[in-house]
């Protein structure tokens, strides 16, 4: 309790009015709290936030009031006293009175807190669509249940018509599920298609064509010789017109790769012998080709149909084909076949310290070794045939050149060592690697596409100077 004396205010005056301003900021202080106490159940709006739902025209669901929530404040232009905990809709002017130490409310008319109506006990926003929950129920419940379409018979019919009823559909299904064929079935198909004496020539070549795409599948080529579809493709390759032989030997091609039941089916069948036929007659360049193919796929880890190319004079066939007059296309090919079964060979040979060699293993070995490829070269002319592909201006094919000429070395050498045209190339193109390397390292590649030519460059000339 302040006394008499402390309360001389002519004294606080003269002292400059500092106790004054002291005092009357603890009294709002105290006048702040006692209005700011409200139950624990009342809702306030926090002043400058938008309520719920409210704005930007947005539908709102309006619950049922809480009985509990006190009555929501519906501010005027004038200014009224808010009782404690009661809400008030945003955009409102909130003043303390110091007097009274109770908050008044006024309207503020540019704020649009005008667009608020009462409602009973809600504040609901006029400018914004509202739904109770109960509106809300029966809106879902008819969803639920479906609503009559309000369409008329014609609009009805239109709409049917865009569509096929369920039972016609599923008929349909059923029947595209009778005409599904498996890959079997398709391949009877072709072969009959192409037995048939009534087939032209480009019905046999399409049903060989769509033959050759499943036979890819390594059930599919071994299903074929069953089928009698691999005698078929053989004696294809006898045919007088160009397109049956391309696409046989195509067929032929992708069924024996890397698939040695059918391997082992192709060269008891005869299938070699007709292939080396075609590469040493006169034929298209593209039936060669496709030929050269079938020969390759033939041969790679087959060493029993290496053994047999080599005793049918398979290798002077190549070098034959090799020197044939337009036949630039095919060479590189050649070379990469004849690079392939001397790598394979010395890979076979070749057993690593933690392999432990089987039954297998050694049935392999004894066939790779009946295999004698490297001594018919020298013989065949091929120590001098390879060296020329190196005159090629493509860096892919003087790469692949360079490979078979060290991997036909054992051999070769001595030959290599007399080949004056040989040892010219090899210097010739170790200084125009030597160049385009350092355009690579220039580059920032160290260990570039051309450094790895110029390594073989120079392996192959210390070995043969």
């Amino acid at each position: 309790m302040l006394s008499a004396a402390a309360l001389d205010w002519p004294r606080i005056q003269q002292r400059g009015g500092l106790e004054m301003r002291l005092v009357l900021w603890l009294l709002c202080l105290l006048f702040a709290a006692v209005a700011g106490e409200k139950p624990p159940s009342a809702v306030a709006v926090v002043e400058g936030s938008e309520p719920i739902g409210a704005g930007n025209g947005e539908a709102r669901v309006d619950d049922e009031p809480d009985r509990e929530d006190p009555e929501v404040f519906l501010p005027t232009s004038q200014w009224q006293t808010l009782k404690p905990g009661q809400a008030v809709p945003a955009g409102s002017h909130v003043r303390l009175n110091l007097q009274t130490g109770q908050r008044e409310v006024k309207l503020d008319e540019d704020s649009g807190a005008s667009k608020y109506v009462r409602d009973g006990q809600r504040l609901v926003n006029t400018q914004s669509p509202s739904f109770t929950a109960q509106e809300l129920k029966e809106a879902l419940k008819m969803f639920k249940e479906g609503v009559e379409d309000s369409r008329t018979p014609e609009e009805e019919a239109s709409l049917k018509a865009k569509f096929r009823p369920i039972d016609e559909l599923k008929r349909d299904m059923a029947e595209l599920d009778m005409l599904m064929e498996t890959d079997a079935q398709i391949m009877r198909r072709l072969i009959t298609q192409f037995n048939n004496s009534n087939s032209t020539v480009e019905e046999k070549v399409k049903a060989l064509v769509d033959l050759e795409y499943l036979v890819h599948q390594v059930d599919n080529a071994q299903n074929l010789v069953p089928m009698g579809g691999m005698k078929l493709v053989i004696d294809a390759l006898n045919g007088t017109d160009f397109r049956l032989q391309e696409s046989a030997a195509f067929v032929l091609g992708s069924a024996v790769s890397s698939n040695p039941a059918v391997q082992v089916e192709a060269v008891d069948g005869g299938a070699l012998q007709k292939l080396l036929m075609l590469l040493a007659t006169s034929r298209p360049m593209n039936v060669k080709k496709k030929v050269l193919f079938a020969v390759a796929s033939l041969l790679r880890h087959f060493p029993y149909a290496q053994s047999h190319f080599l005793k049918l004079g398979g290798m002077q066939v190549l070098a034959d084909l090799f020197q044939t007059a337009g036949g630039d296309a095919l060479r590189l090919r050649i070379v990469t076949v004849i690079y392939d079964l001397i790598i394979e060979k010395e890979l076979i040979s070749q057993t690593g310290l933690d392999y432990i060699p089987d039954s297998s293993y050694q049935e392999r070995l004894r066939q790779y070794d009946q295999v004698s490829l490297l001594p018919a070269l020298p013989e065949q002319g091929w120590c001098h045939l390879v060296p020329e592909l190196l005159a090629s201006q493509d860096h892919d094919w003087r790469e692949k050149t360079l490979r078979a000429i060290l991997a036909m070395m054992p051999y070769c050498q001595s030959d290599y060592q007399q080949n004056s045209v040989l040892l010219s190339s090899l210097s010739t193109l170790q200084k125009q690697y030597q160049e385009l390397v350092l355009i690579e390292q220039d580059l920032g590649e160290e260990d570039g596409y051309f450094g790895e030519i110029l390594t073989l460059l120079d392996t192959v000339a210390l070995i043969v100077q």
